[in-house]
């Protein structure tokens, strides 16, 4: 038998030792470099934007007028958008992750079908607006309405959703399953009952992060030329609407320097937005984590 010699073993330690230090490093440089341009990010847009942010700036519309502009049509449409978007994507995206975890059989196709839908995740945005102004717009003669935009934006975040919904029951542990086959259940009372609850952290968590991707887009709303300032309130799914990323994105392009500072309050307000959203499924996630 062979013995190990201490020596040769301490030698390789603190070569390996030196290597972790070193990309210990590295990371916390990363990382490090990371947090300071956020940082420097959020202390310029704060200290350009809470001077705006007042009652005017909520309640005014557009304006040529740095002033006199606001974000309320812009605000409001954002809420009308959110409200088709979250329905639609997390039915559609929840629905074939439970079939395509619980029901489909594994095979070619079904391989083919999840391979596409990882595919599509990495897809560029401007893409789907270019498929939803084909066939929401113009097929469809939805126009530049809500409901296009929405549609749009459903099949945007649409992948994220499912890939994300299927990990979360994936990783529901069979045993469970097999309690409630062995007390009677149906399949679908199993699902409904004790995988989807168990599951919804991670559904919520990943439904949430790409409502939020959707809450800033703008390459798809431009491609479906969608109006960017509005002197009116949308009454329909099937009105004309302006958005806070498009809103922003006009006061930015803007040669004075006063709307550089308006723009600020708006990436405030979209960001508060996006704290909002994140803030409401952490809480239903914590609450379902403790109960399941």
């Amino acid at each position: 038998m062979r013995y190990i010699d201490d020596t040769v073993v301490m030698k390789r330690m603190k070569s390996r030792l030196k290597v972790n230090k070193f990309w210990k490093a590295i990371f916390f440089i990363a990382t490090s470099l990371a947090l300071f341009a956020l940082v420097i990010l959020l202390i310029r847009i704060l200290s350009q934007g809470m001077s705006y942010l007042n009652w005017d700036f909520f309640n005014n519309f557009g304006s040529r007028f740095a002033e006199k502009a606001g974000i309320k049509a812009a605000l409001i449409g954002s809420i009308y958008l959110m409200l088709v978007i979250a329905p639609v994507s997390m039915i559609l995206g929840v629905g074939t992750a439970i079939y395509l975890e619980e029901y489909a059989k594994r095979n070619k196709f079904t391989d083919f079908i999840q391979m596409n839908i990882s595919n599509l995740a990495g897809v560029p945005s401007i893409v789907f607006g270019l498929l939803g102004l084909t066939i929401f717009a113009r097929m469809l003669f939805l126009g530049k309405s809500i409901l296009a935009a929405g549609l749009t934006m459903s099949l945007l975040i649409l992948p994220v959703i499912i890939v994300a919904a299927q990990e979360a029951i994936r990783a529901v542990p069979k045993e469970q399953r097999e309690a409630s086959y062995g007390m009677g259940a149906t399949k679908w009372q199993t699902i409904t009952r004790v995988v989807l609850p168990a599951a919804i952290p991670g559904i919520l968590t990943g439904s949430i992060l790409a409502l939020s991707r959707a809450v800033g887009e703008t390459a798809p709303l431009v491609v479906l030329g969608i109006p960017v300032i509005l002197q009116f309130l949308p009454d329909s799914l099937l009105s004309e609407f302006t958005t806070l990323p498009l809103q922003i994105y006009d006061w930015a392009k803007r040669p004075q320097e006063e709307f550089q500072f308006v723009a600020a309050a708006g990436i405030i307000v979209l960001m508060g937005l996006l704290v909002v959203m994140n803030s409401i499924a952490i809480f239903i996630r914590n609450k379902f984590q403790k109960r399941y």
